[in-house]
């Protein structure tokens, strides 16, 4: 296949009960198949509300989705940028183990540079002037073992869910200017702003599809994510 592709999805957050993600993985995989490179783009997996149980029994399921993906296409390049539901401070070693072993995968904890695009998570949109020690510090949390929730939380976002409560929130919460604002700067902050020959920013945790949108002469995606009543895509890497 003379002509092969680039792709990039975020925040399928696997193994939350509200993930709709399993009805995705047919695209994700005839993806991956024509594909030179695939960006996993953060919260593939979500360790705070697993139903798996614990952290160590999430770590296994998420090892496993990887390798059916990433074995199965071996022609491909997989890159794992981390996000906050799954910096997972045993998840990211056994990444880096995992990584070790295959030659088509590779684990970047913050962002991906690859010519004149970036990828990256989002979260750095969560605060003004992020920077990367601040982003560090906010990851500290999640990187934690934390207790299953209970049955009351899980009924309590459910009903938020179906409520489309998280989309008003999510909207009201990452306005696209701030948040496009708010992301260049923290890659200012890093060495990678628009003076260095940025043109397109990949990201994800807001949930907020994105699909050209300019902000400072720099072009911004997200594909959504595939959560009830949000829009989500596969992004492909122009």
């Amino acid at each position: 296949m003379a002509d092969r592709h680039t792709y990039f999805v975020s925040d399928l957050h696997l193994f939350s009960r509200r993930s709709l993600a399993m009805s995705h993985e047919t695209a994700i995989h005839a993806a991956a198949n024509r594909a030179r490179m695939f960006v996993l783009g953060g919260d593939i997996f979500d360790f705070r509300w697993s139903r798996h149980g614990s952290a160590e029994a999430t770590v296994q399921h998420a090892l496993r989705w990887i390798d059916d993906l990433v074995a199965v296409h071996p022609r491909c390049d997989f890159h794992f940028v981390q996000g906050n539901h799954d910096c997972n401070r045993r998840f990211v070693a056994a990444l880096e183990s995992y990584a070790r072993h295959r030659r088509n995968f590779a684990v970047h904890p913050y962002y991906l540079r690859l010519g004149r695009r970036i990828f990256l998570h989002g979260d750095a949109a969560d605060l003004p002037r992020m920077n990367a020690h601040r982003l560090q510090l906010r990851r500290e949390h999640w990187s934690r073992d934390e207790p299953p929730p209970g049955e009351m939380r899980h009924l309590l976002y459910d009903l938020a869910v179906k409520a489309r409560l998280h989309r008003v929130v999510s909207r009201i919460a990452h306005p696209k200017r701030r948040v496009a604002h708010r992301i260049l700067g923290y890659l200012q902050r890093v060495g990678h702003g628009p003076a260095t020959g940025l043109a397109d920013v990949y990201f994800g945790h807001t949930h907020e599809p994105l699909v050209n949108y300019r902000h400072r002469g720099v072009t911004f995606h997200n594909p959504g994510s595939p959560m009830p009543g949000v829009p989500f895509r596969i992004v492909e890497v122009e």
